[in-house]
């Protein structure tokens, strides 16, 4: 069996193996290691590339950004960040129908700007705004529905570990990813919102009314949501601006919202510690599964799979935009099945240098990072698509009265949102990229 048969049978048995529930990491490094066994052709050449694909896969600097963000994410949850957005942004909108949905939305969407997960701020934000819709006569499907959909801006607003994960991947400028995140992300929000305002207007039995409140309470709100941008901006702001590197940003985020936790009276020793041992968790989990991404690209790139797939691709003469689509197809449907991070770091060392030998009309740069958005987009779509996207869980888990059918009717709407919002993006690439510099 030649190589490059070797490479193409690597995929099915490893998607065999991931069906059978094996976990992705361990999945993607026995794959890995197996093929360039085969490659290497006996044991010796084998075991010194396990020893050099370790070291260079964990020597990379730009993944020290991870677990600062993570920290970052877990202060700001001790610190009680959460709810003050949610009681700011509820206090502007709760009083309109449907407005308490739209304030958790809002809530996720400045929770995503210093959290960086897509599940941590479902959980989060979960906790904050789930009693409040119960409160003023939510069904149980829409809530749940709402903040699953809510929680995916965690990964979509800068910063994000997965656009960290793509940068390296891609070899692209972190900062400019954040930079060209932040519209399709406030699109994604006001799209939701949206969403919610026809959704209760066609069941007005799904969502209760509230009070107004008074505008100096209002106020007093708003004025209690400074950590939130203060943080955004130093860290987002700071590393556009070239005040520091990602790296350095990141670490400056988390020092900052550690202080800010510290100052509100909620941060112990014990909490502190909590803290760090949840990030280190974290951070193993992710870094198993790069390092199991590492052996499998590592024997993907001696197979010269993904550069023949490319060939064939051009050689074809199918228009660029046909195969933008079929990928952006396949994600959404993988989506539905696996998360996030192991899709990004499975599928793109096999599907960017197919998109990378496509021409759409503007340079490799624009072009990487356009697709990074898209593919940001759609793979955060499938953690809200039935049947198994994992903030469906997540909240679903909290909420043990609501019954999994109803949320699944009621989060159908929000995908058609994100859907649509794809489309846009892609027959319009300059909303992603009109803040990069030219």
């Amino acid at each position: 069996m030649s190589m490059l048969e070797l490479g193409y049978l690597s995929f099915p048995i490893l998607l065999l193996m991931i069906f059978l529930r094996a976990p992705i990491g361990l999945a993607m490094m026995l794959c890995g290691i197996g093929g360039l066994y085969f490659a290497m052709g006996g044991p010796n050449m084998f075991l010194a590339k396990l020893k050099t694909e370790t070291y260079s896969t964990f020597s990379s600097y730009s993944l020290t950004i991870i677990p600062m963000f993570l920290l970052m994410g877990q202060f700001a949850t001790l610190s009680g960040m959460s709810t003050a957005l949610f009681q700011a942004a509820e206090s502007w909108l709760g009083h309109r129908k449907g407005g308490v949905a739209m304030a958790a939305v809002g809530a996720c969407a400045g929770f995503g700007a210093i959290c960086g997960s897509s599940l941590a701020t479902a959980a989060t934000m979960s906790r904050v705004a789930l009693p409040e819709l119960r409160r003023y006569g939510y069904s149980g499907g829409f809530s749940t529905a709402t903040l699953a959909a809510g929680g995916t801006l965690g990964i979509l607003i800068p910063p994000s570990v997965i656009l960290v994960i793509y940068a390296i991947l891609t070899e692209q400028n972190i900062a400019k990813l954040f930079l060209a995140a932040f519209v399709p992300g406030l699109l994604a929000a006001l799209g939701y919102i949206i969403t919610i305002s026809i959704y209760v207007r066609l069941n007005p039995k799904a969502a209760g009314t509230r009070e107004a409140v008074p505008y100096p309470e209002r106020i007093r709100a708003l004025i209690d949501v400074w950590p939130v941008l203060l943080v955004f901006g130093l860290v987002v702001g700071g590393i556009y601006l070239g005040w520091f590197t990602p790296t350095e940003g990141a670490a400056v985020g988390a020092a900052g919202t550690g202080v800010i936790a510290l100052l509100s009276g909620s941060l112990s020793w014990k909490v502190f510690a909590d803290a760090i041992i949840h990030t280190a968790l974290s951070t193993a989990m992710i870094f198993f599964i790069v390092l199991g991404a590492g052996f499998y690209n590592s024997f993907l790139a001696l197979s010269q799979m993904p550069q023949e797939l490319s060939s064939w691709v051009v050689g074809q003469g199918f228009s660029p935009w046909t195969v933008l689509t079929l990928i952006l197809l396949f994600y959404l449907v993988f989506g539905c099945l696996m998360d996030s991070l192991s899709m990004i770091l499975l599928t793109i060392p096999i599907f960017f240098p197919v998109v990378s030998s496509l021409d759409f009309g503007m340079s490799p740069e624009h072009m990487a990072i356009w697709f990074g958005i898209l593919v940001l987009i759609v793979v955060e779509v499938g953690l809200i698509t039935p049947p198994v996207g994992m903030n469906l869980f997540i909240i679903n888990a909290m909420d043990r009265q609501t019954a999994m059918k109803d949320t699944y009717k009621a989060v159908l709407w929000f995908v058609g949102s994100d859907i649509v919002r794809v489309i846009i993006l892609v027959l319009f690439p300059a909303i992603t990229l009109f803040l990069l510099p030219s």
